[in-house]
């Protein structure tokens, strides 16, 4: 009996991470858990175990790239080739440019943008010589529009567009069957509105509407199973890079006015709140953030745009009853119409 497959999830002891764990243990494969929360690594391995699922969890910092290939190393020594890496760590810092240090500013570079690159690298050089294997990069609408308050995420997201796309081509032109997808999400009730470094006083949200962590894991694996060269998820991702194609001077002052107070909750930061760009925040931070009353588990956008054929049908299906509709119609009045001319001619005779 052949092994289950191994996935590598970077980023994976909370929220979309912590989700997309659960979800692949659910489903049969061998999960291998990149994150530096050690509390949380654990507690999602005993969840998949729990579920009758194998887990290795392994305490990694994915700006190191030392640290990413060494995890590496240690899941196919221990569970077997990677057929699936997923580079969803992040790091993000709410504050205007000029509030940013440049260690700060690098730190979260290094985790988002370099730990995927190098999380690309690790996977791509034990995949490419098996010629098989899938690389998910997990992606933003801020890879395409950024915001301000974000410009080191912004930044690095967009960078990790731009190293995926140069890499596609690559491996096109070496006729690889290694697979690389992008999915670009919408805003997700995470802890890191909780724990992201910040330098206002008031408590970061994402900008509404907001999904469920559950929703972005369901496209991720969606995108591993049916890859594609990138899935949108959530109409507020859409929106996004088809109004910046349109018009990126009139977001760029819509932003300016509605994305510094759409960031920000009336709630005040709790006392001794703790950031984790330099180190993870103590305690198991599970997958959602404070926003369950406000997040939505399903996205119409992502059922059609994962549903084509059917969208299609019912689509056509549609066109054809309303036009059956409209002829019926037209050939009553049509028949009214008649009926009344004759009428009026018989009352003129």
């Amino acid at each position: 009996m052949a092994a289950a497959p191994v996935v590598v999830i970077t980023g994976a002891s909370a929220g979309i991470g912590r989700a997309l764990a659960r979800l692949f243990g659910a489903r049969g494969y061998q999960v291998a858990l990149l994150a530096r929360n050690q509390d949380s690594l654990a507690t999602a391995c005993r969840e998949i175990e729990q579920a009758g699922g194998v887990c290795l969890p392994i305490r990694t910092d994915v700006a190191h790239y030392d640290q990413v290939e060494e995890a590496a190393e240690r899941v196919e020594r221990e569970l077997g080739p990677i057929e699936v890496w997923i580079n969803n760590a992040m790091a993000t810092i709410f504050a205007p440019v000029e509030h940013i240090s440049p260690d700060d500013f690098e730190r979260a570079t290094r985790v988002t943008y370099l730990g995927a690159a190098w999380g690309t690298m690790v996977a791509l050089k034990r995949m490419k010589p098996r010629n098989r294997g899938t690389i998910v990069q997990v992606g933003s609408a801020l890879a395409y529009r950024s915001i301000p308050l974000q410009a080191p995420y912004c930044g690095a997201k967009s960078a990790l567009r731009g190293f995926t796309d140069s890499l596609r081509s690559e491996l096109i032109h070496d006729g690889s069957a290694v697979r690389l997808t992008m999915v670009q999400l919408s805003a997700f009730n995470t802890p890191q509105f909780n724990w992201g470094k910040t330098c206002f006083s008031r408590q970061p949200q994402p900008l509404p509407p907001i999904y469920q962590p559950e929703l972005a894991a369901e496209a991720i694996y969606h995108a591993v199973r049916r890859p594609r060269r990138e899935l949108w998820v959530g109409f507020p991702v859409v929106k996004a890079i088809l109004a910046n194609r349109v018009a990126p001077g009139l977001l760029d002052r819509l932003l300016a006015s509605r994305a510094y107070s759409g960031q920000f909750a009336d709630e005040a930061l709790p006392p001794g709140r703790q950031d984790n760009l330099y180190r993870s925040v103590a305690g198991d931070q599970g997958a959602h953030g404070r926003f369950d009353d406000r997040a939505k588990a399903s996205s119409w956008q992502f059922w059609i745009s994962t549903h084509r054929l059917m969208t299609a049908v019912m689509t056509m299906t549609a066109v054809a009853l309303g036009t059956a509709a409209v002829v019926a119609t037209t050939e009553r009045k049509v028949r009214h119409a008649k009926e009344k001319i004759a009428r009026n001619t018989d009352i003129r005779r």
